[in-house]
């Protein structure tokens, strides 16, 4: 059995973006267009949490507004200036600023970029099993199956 050899370190815009911007069905995958995902967790092989490096060109938006029931969510801007939506409203981010999502809270949330300029982020998640997301804006729900997937289906439970 060959053991697989993980880089030590890398420049992080360097990591390949993810294949699929969005693993969203349609007509959802679409609003994520101005979003690039480069999964640097996956560069070294982790397995207990993921950690994206996301970049938004100006419209784009970081999700749809959505909360976890496991998971829990920690975001840290490097670049620019988004919009943090949550069930409390709105609220302006900057660099240096960061937001924590707490799993089981039920507040939905998302970054949109309104300005003419990228913004770019660290996104870091746990990946525990059985997570489950809700998103209050649209008819979409999700969960995560065993092969570590998303499953997705409309709110009355029919599948996309």
């Amino acid at each position: 059995m060959s053991k697989v050899h993980y880089p030590t370190a890398i420049e992080a815009s360097s990591a390949p973006a993810r294949t699929r911007p969005s693993s969203y069905p349609e007509p959802f995958a679409s609003r994520m267009a101005g979003r690039e995902k480069l999964p640097l967790g996956e560069v070294f092989g982790l397995t207990n949490f993921g950690v994206n490096l996301t970049r938004l060109k100006p419209g784009g938006a970081s999700a749809l507004r959505h909360a976890h029931s496991r998971q829990d969510e920690f975001v840290y801007i490097i670049e620019g200036a988004p919009v943090l939506i949550t069930d409390a409203g709105e609220t302006p981010l900057r660099p240096g600023m960061c937001a924590g999502f707490k799993a089981a809270t039920g507040d939905g949330h998302q970054l949109v970029n309104r300005t003419s300029s990228e913004v770019v982020y660290l996104e870091v998640g746990d990946r525990t099993p059985g997570d489950a997301a809700t998103y209050p804006d649209d008819d979409i729900a999700a969960e995560l199956a065993p092969d570590g997937k998303w499953r997705f289906r409309h709110k009355d439970g029919t599948p996309y």
